[in-house]
């Protein structure tokens, strides 16, 4: 379900979330990528020792709320280290996939998994 809301929104909620709590100063770089990391092992965890399809997840409502949850921890801590960077995720995120458009052209990536480097 799309939102309404925009990114700097979610940005600007975020960053008051902190500085009312006075948090910046956990929030070093070394903390938030190590939470990044915590919260996306949390968020692997929700499916260890499982493998559930899309619809076998959608079917399971707690699931789908702890996945979210985790999801949601995930992005906050790599939006909190994208505003302690002065980084513009829109921008990482696009400069990201045309690297990727390069690294795994259609014609030699479609329909395979191999990594760009056996190919």
């Amino acid at each position: 379900m799309p939102s309404k809301d925009t990114l700097n929104n979610t940005l600007a909620v975020i960053e008051k979330f902190t500085s009312d709590r006075d948090w910046e100063q956990f929030h070093t770089v070394k903390n938030l990528v190590a939470s990044i990391s915590i919260e996306a092992a949390e968020l692997s965890e929700a499916i260890q020792w499982t493998n559930p399809t899309a619809d076998e997840v959608l079917q399971d409502e707690k699931l789908v709320q702890n996945i979210r949850n985790e999801l949601a921890d995930v992005m906050v801590y790599c939006l909190n280290l994208c505003s302690k960077l002065n980084l513009d995720p829109i921008h990482i995120i696009n400069e990201k996939m045309k690297h990727n458009a390069e690294k795994y052209p259609v014609e030699k990536s479609f329909g395979n998994s191999k990594k760009y480097s056996e190919y």
